[in-house]
């Protein structure tokens, strides 16, 4: 009992390092190293570039299991997620590989409804103008009849009527408005339809030019991947890399 360590008990016991813990520390080891021999001085010697060679590809290597051991990992995870998308597609998918019920449901609803509700709304909004053109009038009549009944009390009795009904139709004018424009069912769905490329391009240029250059650049670098070696605007630059 003398020599009893219970830390060596524990430590025997203790279960194996996993998958990840073990391509974990050997790539934290040789980033390590990489730290030793990428100190910011130059490659002065043949055996200096061998072992920097062997450093990287074994770094390479490391890089490419943890890769293969995060997608077995995650593999259960995106087909239980594949799953979960196939059972629910066909109730609310809405993806370029079809609609749910859902979906279609809501859209040839609103197929019908779209029509119904625009010519409801219509009808309210012509009544709103109308109201609204009569409150204006009759608050013309009644300036006028005021300023017809200078000296005359009973004239102006009958103006200041006329002026209270044109306020009546005012307020009757305004709930009209709000009733043609609220609650309507209906929102307002706006999108740009492209009819002048140079226009455009001219426009998005001088008000986005960052963004404008990124995409240029993007679709260049593209373009230079596939093969090609003549850029409009662009110098087509070859450089060698270490792989």
């Amino acid at each position: 009992m003398e020599n009893f360590n219970p830390l060596a008990v524990r430590g025997h016991n203790a279960p194996p390092p996993s998958p990840f813990d073990l391509i974990k520390q050997e790539i934290e080891d040789l980033y390590e190293e990489a730290k030793n021999f990428c100190d910011g001085e130059p490659i002065c010697s043949p055996e200096m570039a061998e072992a920097i060679t062997e450093l990287h590809d074994r770094i390479h290597e490391c890089g490419k299991r943890a890769e293969e051991l995060r997608v077995e990992e995650k593999k259960p995870i995106d087909e239980q997620i594949a799953a979960i998308q196939t059972k629910f597609h066909p109730l609310i998918g809405n993806t370029k590989a079809g609609k749910g019920k859902v979906v279609l449901g809501k859209e040839a609803c609103q197929s019908l409804l779209t029509p119904w509700r625009t010519r409801i709304a219509q009808e309210k909004a012509a009544e709103a103008a109308r109201v609204a053109a009569a409150a204006e009038a009759a608050r013309v009549a009644a300036q006028e009849a005021i300023r017809a009944s200078s000296g005359n009390l009973a004239e102006r009795e009958a103006a200041e009527e006329l002026l209270a009904d044109a306020k009546k139709l005012e307020r009757q004018a305004g709930r009209a408005n709000k009733a043609a424009t609220t609650g309507t069912g209906l929102r307002t769905v706006w999108k740009a339809e492209l009819v002048d490329e140079a226009a455009a391009l001219d426009w998005f240029y001088g008000e986005r030019p960052d963004a404008f250059r990124e995409l240029i650049q993007s679709l260049a670098d593209e373009a230079v991947r596939r093969g090609v070696r003549k850029v409009p605007g662009f110098a087509v630059v070859e450089s060698k890399v270490a792989a």
